[in-house]
């Protein structure tokens, strides 16, 4: 007559076959595309589209893209024809928030006064970037010394919504592109009596 195995033996086989059945599940959670891969069948999901600023200088306007989708337009003040907005394509560069302006023998702190408003969203051309302003009245019109300026409110929404990275056109002749997110033709306003300066490069609070 067949005797029971002891049990040490049978705690063995038992211990055996746990470590099988966990490898082979190992194994199959590995080679399992994950969630994010996945896509109920069809194609594997594509990162998050890029955001891109591209701002019409003769329409003082602002759009910011996801991909081809356009996520808002925003009315903007641009360069003065003395000193005019760049033309060309540029990288954001730094993202600050409460900035510090500073011009030879001028600091002004983070507040009301302050001409760059509550952001700044530097470019990869040093002195040149988009940010707030003290003088709402400019928006809409040919103002600055080359930077694009937004109302507060404004830059504080764009500014959440963009990152280290992004591209920036900035287009100062009509193209397909332009009219297809802007539309309409362009009328030149100069501001009169502009004293804001360019802002410097540097200011505190980096992010």
């Amino acid at each position: 007559m067949n005797q029971p195995a002891p049990a040490s033996f049978r705690n063995q086989v038992a211990y055996l076959v746990m470590a099988l059945t966990l490898s082979a599940l190992t194994a199959s959670a590995q080679s399992t595309p994950g969630p994010d891969a996945l896509n109920h069948g069809q194609e594997p999901r594509l990162s998050k589209p890029e955001s891109r600023i591209v701002v019409s200088i003769p329409d003082r306007k602002l759009a910011l893209l996801k991909g081809e989708r356009v996520v808002k337009v925003y009315n903007i003040a641009v360069g003065a024809p003395v000193s005019p907005s760049p033309n060309g394509e540029y990288r954001i560069a730094k993202r600050l928030e409460n900035p510090t302006y500073y011009q030879p023998g001028l600091v002004i702190g983070p507040g009301k006064d302050n001409p760059l408003g509550p952001r700044w969203i530097g470019l990869d051309v040093k002195g040149f970037g988009i940010h707030g302003t003290n003088r709402p009245d400019s928006i809409g019109k040919n103002a600055s010394h080359g930077c694009i300026r937004l109302r507060n409110q404004d830059i504080e929404d764009l500014f959440a919504r963009v990152q280290v990275g992004d591209r920036v056109s900035l287009i100062a002749e009509p193209t397909e592109e332009v009219a297809r997110l802007f539309g309409g033709q362009p009328e030149t306003v100069v501001a009169k009596n502009e004293a804001i300066a360019a802002p410097s490069d540097e200011a505190r609070g980096e992010r």
